[in-house]
């Protein structure tokens, strides 16, 4: 059994290798985006990675100065793209060209040597070597989980540049047997639970928010332009209306690639081997508040989030989502005013804090219910929280209980993000 896992790590880069590295994903980017292009001439779309190796390698090489095998990294992602859109037109779906803006760039162990506390980068001026941040020793982290144990070997990396910056999400592998680790053969799981709705577009177990407002913005705004269009009735309103439904669509899509980037290092993060949401079917009419475009945008989360995961050896699962906004994660008593907005507060043992927070553990729980395993009957592993874990009964376990220390089991304060991602 082969398990993925990616791992997350700051980079120590001073002001000269920070430049390097941002001229680095500026040429890798220009590869990638030129690949696309080439790939997107004439009607049909090219998409074989060998044609597109022989008909843009020496072009790219030629106009940047790329490490060989990031140009090969770069026609790799372009590829994946466009197939990618050509596998949504197959099924019926609206798919636009592919653009690439993020700052990142992709690594593998011919372009890039993974140590235990830090790595060599090959850049636009040869290699550098750049530090790791690593957390304490003693702590219980992704880190000493899959960087530090000897079963996981790094194969590969992805740079990504945030607020200034540097990360390198570094992927792991390792193959187990059939009798271990014990999560193999038991079935033992550790769940990340997404909540979803129209004032927070997502949000996890965990603690983290994914605000609408942004998204609400948008949405409002483009019906204003729609309309103002809509009045004329002329050819070229009718071309303008199509016009920023293309934006429209562009610009949401990037927001929801966001979110579910996020979502997935929250769960890589937190080392769960599955992400929960509520069953998508009806869930317009179960939001006080929901569009049309709401509904579009939760399928396409859960869409990005579910290929975005299977690299990362984590499954995607949805779940009833009866009571899960009334029920409370603490004791189980379920009421309709338990929640009276965004405010949850239990009128049996007077759990309080946010609904959406409290239905994010609730849809965790509901996945553990459905998949409990053992003679006790309980929770294998549990809801992963901001702090610690949720059994299927509802009880709580602290990182010090985890570890045999005494500890109080008192859930941490919740962590908010605010803006779409």
């Amino acid at each position: 059994m082969e398990v993925r896992r990616t791992v997350p790590v700051k980079l120590d880069v001073d002001s000269d290798d920070a430049a390097l590295l941002r001229e680095t994903v500026d040429e890798f980017l220009w590869a990638a985006n030129y690949v696309v292009d080439h790939a997107w001439q004439g009607e049909y779309k090219t998409t074989s990675k060998a044609q597109l190796q022989e008909e843009t390698y020496d072009e790219v090489r030629d106009r940047t100065r790329l490490h060989a095998n990031l140009v090969q990294n770069a026609r790799n992602k372009a590829a994946d793209a466009v197939q990618g859109v050509v596998a949504r037109w197959k099924q019926g779906e609206y798919a636009g060209k592919p653009h690439f803006s993020k700052p990142t760039v992709v690594y593998d162990k011919r372009c890039a040597t993974f140590h235990d506390e830090y790595v060599s980068l090959a850049t636009v001026d040869g290699r550098i070597e750049v530090v790791y941040v690593l957390p304490d020793e003693d702590r219980d982290t992704p880190h000493s989980r899959y960087l530090d144990n000897d079963d996981y070997v790094v194969t590969g990396a992805e740079l990504h540049n945030r607020d200034g910056e540097w990360f390198l999400h570094l992927r792991t592998k390792a193959v187990v047997e059939s009798d271990t680790p014990e999560q193999a053969t038991t079935g033992h799981r550790t769940v990340l639970g997404v909540d979803l709705g129209v004032n927070q577009l997502a949000v996890t177990s965990t603690g983290t928010f994914w605000s609408g407002r942004e998204f609400d913005h948008w949405r409002r705004e483009y019906e204003k332009r729609r309309a103002s269009f809509q009045q004329c009735g002329s050819r070229h309103a009718h071309e303008n209306i199509q016009s920023v439904g293309r934006k429209e669509t562009g610009r949401f899509k990037l927001m929801l690639h966001r979110i579910a980037n996020g979502i997935i290092e929250e769960a890589a993060e937190n080392g769960c081997t599955v992400i929960a949401f509520e069953e998508l079917t009806g869930i317009r009419d179960r939001l006080s508040g929901a569009s049309w475009g709401h509904k579009w945008a939760f399928e396409r989360l859960y869409e990005y989030v579910e290929y975005k995961a299977e690299p990362n050896g984590i499954d995607v699962e949805q779940v009833d989502p009866e009571n899960t906004s009334r029920r409370c994660s603490h004791c189980g008593f379920t009421h309709p005013d338990n929640r009276d907005g965004e405010v949850f507060a239990c009128l049996k043992c007077g759990y309080e804090n946010h609904a959406d927070y409290n239905a994010a553990k609730n849809v965790g729980l509901r996945y553990l219910r459905r998949n409990q395993t053992g003679d006790g009957g309980g929770a294998p592993v549990g809801v992963r929280l901001n702090r610690g874990t949720l059994n299927a009964n509802g009880e709580y376990e602290s990182p010090a209980e985890n570890s045999g220390q005494s500890g109080s089991p008192r859930e941490s304060p919740i962590t908010r993000t605010e803006g779409s991602g």
